[in-house]
């Protein structure tokens, strides 16, 4: 079960966050997941700051998976997902932040996976 939460400094209009919705479920094949277990947060109006001060556009994004993400992997997904957040909302590379978290256990519906 993977998750996407992204963090955006600028409001998400509806369609935006449906075509984010997409272009985030297309990419995590990336990672080898599919998109049938992908959830995903989109979280507006945040204010981000990096080396003291704030981005006007900018976005950090989490990727959380069951299991571990190999760098090969996470550096095509940062890139896909750098490309989704600047055609999208305008937001440059260099102000998008992406970790990756694995985990051994994932609890849904009273158990672990």
């Amino acid at each position: 079960m993977p998750m996407i939460e992204a963090k955006v400094t600028m409001q998400l209009p509806a369609e935006k966050r449906d075509i984010l919705k997409a272009e985030f479920g297309k990419a995590i094949s990336i990672i080898g997941k599919p998109e049938s277990y992908l959830m995903i947060n989109l979280v507006d109006n945040q204010d981000l700051y990096f080396g003291g001060k704030k981005l006007d556009k900018g976005a950090y994004v989490e990727v959380k998976v069951l299991g571990n993400v190999d760098s090969a992997s996470s550096d095509k997904m940062t890139s896909k997902l750098c490309e989704i957040l600047q055609n999208e909302l305008g937001i440059p590379g260099n102000a998008v932040y992406v970790s990756y978290w694995g985990t051994g256990s994932w609890g849904w519906n009273g158990s672990n996976f």
